[in-house]
């Protein structure tokens, strides 16, 4: 008999953000309890800490710059990002090998519909999407979803036509509802079912959180990372943290209902839940919100795996990128891992065999707001040779960062991320160092670049240009 699939990731949740880590003051009752009876990898890293360019990595087993998605499919950009219905996905897998798949909850891989008119017959505004049956929902046959709406507490969704759903309900809860009948329809019989559940929360607006889930939270003196410098620390800052424990709570009494059900009918040994996110949230460390940058905070995502006395419980220090999800779910399903797959099965882990562990990872992000995108364009430059890049070792994070608009210095870091677990003392490093450890950060930058065609200007290629 196949193994099933349910894959649920959370929008914006970091790693911190789970009692088991021991770091934010959340309460994760149900997520806690199911680590205990999971695989845990302790260094899952979001290869591009935002909502597009990693789905896009999940769905593909690619490279966010090898698939086009160099920031969020929105509106105000010349070039009509989406993830293209001729990329090989893992829905189009499952359902080749005989999967039942459903999607429910955001998607945010397809263009925005005000790109093309102002008025969609949808309904969809600004970054918003539909998108009908066939091949943009890259082989999901179930559909409830959206593209990007943040209105937590008044959702809505599209199935199979245009006519928007409105459920009145926390998106949380009412995704959650969809997947138990879902469960409830497809968990019965022969034909094996692969469900993804994309929850929006702990995403902002912070503040739209169920009441009830944040009365928990109301009156808690709140614990900063020491990365969050004093001027961050006011009582709006306060309320902000708050709002975003009460909203992991809450995702934590949603997953709680399907582990329930697992439970109750007996699924949990065929059936490999999976519980991760997209990339982190700030939160005030280093004076920042929200993510897109190469702090711990940022790229450091939850990711458990649980299948019944087939995965042993514990802990794997393996590094996990991005594109490392697709083949390591289809071989843990027994299914091909299609050669477009840039990323590396860690599959021998999760089932306790030895397997040489990757030693470092690619980090990345380009400018991706259309006024900087413009600036660059009236110059006759791309964007996307600036940015920032890094690369990510057990130990270490080093990056190269170009800024966001033309003109900025060029600046090279390394952090010790074992001495330095707070990020607070990077070396600054000066451009002609040749000690080997920068060298071979260097290399190993440059060969990634390399391999994905990067247009990442390094400084001698900067000063060439004028």
């Amino acid at each position: 008999m196949k193994t099933n699939l349910i894959y649920i990731f959370a929008d914006q949740w970091r790693y911190h953000a789970m009692g088991c880590a021991e770091g934010d003051q959340v309460l994760t009752p149900n997520m806690d309890a199911f680590a205990k009876e999971s695989l845990c990898f302790e260094n899952a890293y979001s290869t591009f800490p935002l909502c597009t360019p990693h789905r896009g990595s999940l769905m593909t087993g690619k490279y966010p710059f090898s698939i086009g998605l160099w920031t969020n499919c929105k509106t105000g950009l010349e070039e009509k990002l989406m993830l293209k219905p001729q990329e090989v996905c893992i829905g189009n897998v499952l359902q080749e090998n005989g999967y039942d798949t459903g999607y429910i909850g955001k998607w945010h891989l397809d263009a925005s519909e005000q790109n093309f008119t102002q008025n969609p017959k949808s309904g969809a505004k600004n970054w918003d999407a539909y998108t009908p049956p066939g091949e943009r929902r890259q082989g999901f046959d179930y559909w409830l979803s959206y593209g990007a709406c943040d209105d937590h507490l008044n959702p809505h969704y599209w199935a199979d036509s245009p006519r928007q759903i409105c459920p009145g309900k926390w998106s949380a809860e009412y995704e959650t509802d969809k997947a138990l009948e879902y469960l409830e329809g497809h968990g019965k019989g022969d034909k094996p079912f692969a469900l993804f559940v994309s929850y929006n929360p702990p995403h902002l607006p912070y503040e739209l959180v169920p009441e009830h889930y944040y009365e928990r939270f109301r009156n808690l003196e709140i614990r900063w990372r020491p990365n969050v410098p004093e001027e961050m620390r006011t009582p709006e800052m306060e309320t902000i943290a708050r709002q975003y424990f009460a909203a992991v709570y809450g995702i934590d009494g949603q997953f709680g209902r399907i582990l329930r059900y697992l439970r109750e009918k007996k699924m949990e040994e065929n059936t490999l839940v999976v519980l991760s996110s997209d990339h982190g949230e700030m939160l005030g460390s280093h004076g920042l919100m929200s993510k897109n940058v190469w702090y711990e905070e940022a790229i450091h995502i939850p990711l458990l795996m649980r299948q019944k006395n087939r995965i042993c419980p514990g802990k794997s220090s393996v590094l996990f990128a991005s594109p490392d999800h697709m083949p390591t779910l289809l071989e843990l399903l027994h299914l091909p891992v299609p050669e477009t797959c840039q990323g590396k099965s860690h599959g021998k882990t999760v089932l306790g065999m030895e397997e040489k562990a990757a030693e470092h990872m690619f980090l990345c992000s380009y400018p991706g707001a259309p006024e900087s995108v413009s600036a660059f364009a009236a110059l006759g430059q791309t964007h996307k040779s600036h940015g920032w890049r890094g690369i990510k070792t057990r130990e270490n994070t080093y990056v190269i960062t170009n800024g966001y608009m033309p003109r900025e210095a060029q600046a090279e870091y390394l952090y010790d991320d074992k001495r330095d677990p707070w990020q607070l003392h990077p070396r600054v490093i000066e451009r002609g160092c040749q000690e080997p450890e920068v060298l071979k950060l260097r290399k190993l930058l440059k060969e990634y670049l390399d391999m994905l065609g990067d247009p990442f200007l390094w400084e001698k290629e900067r000063e060439s240009e004028g």
